[in-house]
């Protein structure tokens, strides 16, 4: 995708596809059923390839391997056939080659780092990105144990970024498995409730860049953030010389100019 709404990137990069989290406030899920094919099961199109991965638990995931794009079917756009189960686009691989420097979102329709994304998906998705090193990635999970368990796997290059999303304060703690000598950002969005932000020092310092947002959409149950739930995080980046990024879903709970900061 050339163009995006997200206000901290310029574009946004989607090899993989689909996420099992079932978050409430999801934005993606939406999209993804929005445009997918009702029909994609066994008997679906020859293009729609089928793969299943088993767990270590026995449990299996319904995984799918799309090896070209699929335009239409019966008419209907569907960038996302199989919907929100998790989708390997190998086609997307090279999107980005030639293309000039920019910040990119990996995975913004997925959790690429979900605990049913098999490793040689990852892998490949870090060895397109070594292909076109002009650009800035940016990669997100609510599974930051994963990186901890790749390893050496995860690539050390200095425009590789590695962040976790939080919620909520039972959250904080999982910043602790965000990967040793590289670039790390913590997304609190949506900001869910109070952070007791006093407790976590350890996490303001170790981190590189911090982004803020709040919950969008028209969820039933949706959570607007106070202003001093903001005010805390803000205080305790700046004591610590961290960047700050304020998104755009703030601006009228924070009234005055956003402080959006990058770290680059």
């Amino acid at each position: 995708m050339e163009k995006t709404k997200i206000d901290w990137c310029e574009s946004t990069w989607n090899p993989v596809t689909g996420c099992l989290h079932r978050c409430e406030y999801c934005y993606a899920r939406s999209i993804a059923k929005r445009f997918s094919y009702e029909g994609a099961t066994l008997d679906a199109p020859p293009e729609l390839q089928r793969i299943w991965i088993i767990d270590s638990k026995g449990s299996g995931y319904g995984n799918h391997v799309l090896r070209y794009p699929v335009d239409t079917i019966d008419g209907k756009k569907v960038p996302y056939p199989y919907g929100f189960a998790p989708t390997f686009h190998k086609y997307r691989l090279r999107e980005y080659q030639k293309k000039k420097s920019r910040n990119i979102f990996v995975c913004s329709m997925a959790d690429l780092f979900g605990d049913w994304v098999p490793d040689e998906w990852i892998t490949e998705v870090f060895s397109a990105c070594k292909a076109a090193p002009q650009h800035n990635y940016f990669f997100l999970t609510k599974n930051a144990k994963r990186y901890a368990e790749l390893g050496e796997l995860l690539p050390s290059n200095n425009n590789m970024w590695y962040g976790i999303s939080i919620t909520k304060e039972s959250e904080v703690h999982n910043f602790n498995f965000l990967p040793a000598f590289r670039n790390t950002f913590v997304s609190i969005e949506p900001l869910l409730e109070d952070f007791c932000v006093e407790q976590h020092n350890i996490l303001f310092r170790q981190v590189d860049w911090f982004i803020i947002g709040a919950e969008t959409g028209n969820r039933k149950n949706k959570v607007v953030p106070k202003r001093e739930w903001i005010e805390e995080i803000v205080y305790e980046c700046k004591g610590n010389n961290k960047p700050v990024f304020m998104k755009e879903s703030l601006k009228d709970i924070w009234k005055k100019p956003l402080i959006q900061e990058y770290p680059l």
